[in-house]
């Protein structure tokens, strides 16, 4: 089995180079030695020395999770709107992009058919954990991310072990360990790939991208609001102002609030009601929002992005307010 980065180097696009994916990968394993009728591989954008290798071991029993991983391109949150119909012959693939986590998950004991099965399961589970505790924003949606469209997962047991486990599920030590393992490697990978971390998520924009609101768009609208002030300036100020721990904490709160409306947990209203006590708590001026569901959310995101570019603006213009 194989883990192989498809990048020709900076700049220059990966291309098959064969007719199908699956000659191309042939092809590779050729190269590498191995015969590819007893070969698995995968391929990645990835950078092999970004990659991330943590075990787990309890008694006999060890698990290693092998993973790198990238989801700053094409992150996403499973169930968001697809860009390719493979029944529709003549509509274009997806673009091949860096965004990929591959995990290559090793454990050195004989599992049943059931196990094994259940083991792709609760690693799966994991990497999710994993990306949804760093809050990664999908690229497709409002959601958070949890994958990218192009992860893939090779799990291999020891056939040749006397110990044979028949669960690997989170009830089970074998299931503990995989959620262990791929959970620290996939956190790792990140953090080695992109840079993907807690201390890269402490930033506003880190955590309102998924709603729209990014340094550019608030430079426009700072723009247009006839601000005075070169984009450098600009620069410097929101560099320091959206790592305010305040309000990066409130900013987090607000956004699930946001989350928690559109899984259905709690009502418009509820999260206006909140919405707005944050947003003086963060010093920001109360709009008047409407509680109707039909741009509820948008009108609440529009007073989060009109906060933030007062308070540029106050930076800006060495005003009182403060956080």
């Amino acid at each position: 089995m194989f883990n192989n980065d498809g990048t020709r180097g900076a700049g220059i696009a990966s291309t098959l180079r064969a007719p199908t994916y699956a000659e191309h990968m042939a092809l590779v394993a050729s190269e590498l030695g191995l015969d590819p009728l007893t070969t698995a591989g995968i391929s990645t954008a990835a950078q092999m020395e970004n990659v991330s290798i943590k075990s787990k071991t309890y008694k006999e029993i060890t698990v290693t999770a092998i993973v790198t991983g990238g989801i700053e391109v094409n992150g996403g949150r499973v169930g968001d709107p697809a860009s390719w119909d493979e029944l529709e012959r003549d509509v274009r693939k997806p673009e091949p992009t860096s965004g990929t986590i591959n995990i290559i998950l090793h454990i050195n004991v004989n599992l049943s058919p059931g196990a094994l099965v259940r083991s792709l399961v609760t690693c799966t589970e994991a990497k999710t954990a994993a990306i949804q505790e760093l809050l990664a924003p999908s690229k497709y949606s409002m959601g958070l991310a949890t994958g990218s469209g192009t992860d893939s997962t090779i799990v291999v047991a020891n056939s040749d072990s006397d110990i044979l486990l028949t669960n690997a599920g989170k009830h089970c030590k074998l299931g503990e360990l995989i959620g262990k393992s791929v959970t620290a490697a996939v956190k790792e990978a990140l953090c080695k790939q992109t840079g993907l971390s807690p201390v890269f998520q402490h930033n506003v924009f880190r955590r309102v991208e998924r709603f729209g609101i990014t340094n550019d768009s608030l430079w426009e609208k700072y723009k247009e609001g006839g601000g005075m002030s070169s984009r450098a300036k600009f620069e410097e100020c929101v560099e320091t102002l959206m790592i305010k721990d305040s309000l990066v904490t409130y900013t987090s709160l607000y956004c699930h609030l946001i989350d928690q409306f559109m899984w259905g947990l709690i009502s418009l209203g509820e999260v206006i009601m909140a919405g707005n006590d944050l947003l003086k708590l963060m010093g920001m001026s109360i709009p008047d929002m409407e509680t109707k569901a039909a741009g509820g959310i948008h009108l609440m995101i529009r007073a989060l992005e009109r906060g933030l570019l007062e308070l540029t603006k106050i930076e800006l213009e060495g005003g009182e307010k403060t956080i």
